[in-house]
């Protein structure tokens, strides 16, 4: 049988190119396993930060380093003019299983590239990574759905960088319906970048100027003491939900540094929870998955609050981390699902999402529990 060629395409211009670089690593690896390596060529893609794509040597050897490439002012030049001129080997892709996280990764703009290519990818398409990266958006569409969340105002940089009187205003209005704590997010970043948790009018004032630095949208949250938890989705049209996962950690709360730094943070699997509330968590899940129009994966993020037993949805992430150690894999192999074997069926799925003449792959993927 004849090896699928997949195009694993990492790097990209955002500031989680280098958990990009971990996520796809991690992929890679899981290509190469003895049941994946008979089915599957790796074609590894490299964007560097400046945005120009690197053909499969050079990917390779940032694979194997775990660094970004130097070659931004060596041997790959860096004019509008390179953006466009992709590797000869893109063309033999079968498949494409893109890993960048953040802007232009996975915000649907790199989905919109590989659609125009017609070849099957794995994720999300353009409408639903859109929205998944897209707070404002995002929140939009889930009150649409009917998910509870928690309190919000959507802001824009003109309303902050506007005359005193409009900006004075804004601040009023945000400390009457939402109070403190809150907190300040940029609509369009990923991985708690720009983030700030805020308890008094001065720290407001700051956060939505840093905040408009970032975006010129941008989303306010009132603060909830809940338990931060997590269920991971798998496939198309009928996706299953996985066991729910919980963070722990001392920091204020979970921003950048304690999610990318080893051992400030803890994943517990499963997560101690009633089992009504974790059935409840999991149908949440899917339903957010549908509302966005998801395909592939999916991680769905959530406040339990457990005083009232009440189910907050916060998030949805349609390209989650993707190392051993991420949220996501983990999640399914506490319920069986292997890494290389978790790659395996979202490539199917991929393939499955673009040939409409076919149905739904059947995978191991076990009920909801």
């Amino acid at each position: 049988m004849q090896k699928l060629k997949v195009g694993l395409l990492f790097g990209g211009c955002s500031g989680e190119h280098e958990v990009s670089i971990l996520s796809a690593r991690a992929i890679a690896q899981a290509l190469t396993t003895d049941e994946n390596q008979s089915r599957y060529e790796l074609l590894p893609f490299y964007i560097q930060k400046n945005g120009v794509w690197c053909g499969t040597a050079i990917a390779q050897k940032v694979l194997e380093s775990m660094t970004p490439s130097q070659l931004e002012t060596a041997a790959i030049r860096s004019d509008a003019h390179h953006l466009w001129q992709f590797p000869s080997a893109v063309s033999d892709v079968d498949v494409w299983f893109p890993v960048l996280h953040g802007p232009n990764g996975e915000d649907g703009t790199v989905q919109g590239l590989l659609t125009l290519m017609q070849v099957p990818f794995v994720g999300s398409g353009v409408l639903s990574a859109a929205v998944g990266m897209d707070k404002v958006a995002m929140k939009q569409i889930f009150a649409q759905a009917g998910l509870p969340q928690v309190k919000y105002m959507a802001v824009t940089r003109s309303q902050i960088w506007s005359d005193p009187c409009v900006y004075t205003k804004l601040c009023d209005q945000i400390e009457a319906t939402l109070g403190y704590p809150c907190f300040v997010k940029p609509a369009n970043l990923g991985s708690s970048v720009g983030i700030s948790k805020v308890r008094d009018r001065a720290q407001l004032e700051a956060a939505l100027d840093s905040a408009a630095t970032y975006d010129r949208r941008i989303i306010v949250e009132a603060g909830v003491v809940a338990r931060e938890v997590e269920c991971a989705v798998l496939g198309n049209d009928y996706p299953k939900a996985s066991t729910v996962g919980e963070i722990t950690y001392q920091s204020d709360f979970y921003d950048y540094e304690t999610k990318y730094t080893v051992g400030k943070a803890d994943l517990i699997i499963p997560a101690a929870l009633p089992t009504a509330i974790t059935a409840q968590i999991q149908e949440m899940a899917i339903r957010a998955f549908a509302a966005i129009d998801g395909a592939g994966l999916a991680r769905v993020d959530f406040f339990y609050v457990e005083s009232t037993q009440e189910i907050l949805i916060n998030e949805v992430n349609t390209l989650p981390g993707f190392t051993a150690t991420s949220m996501y894999p983990q999640l399914w192999a506490a319920v069986g699902i292997s890494f290389a074997e978790l790659v395996d069926q979202l490539i199917r799925f991929a393939i499955d999402q673009h040939s409409p003449s076919t149905s739904e792959v059947s995978t191991s993927t076990p009920q909801q529990s």
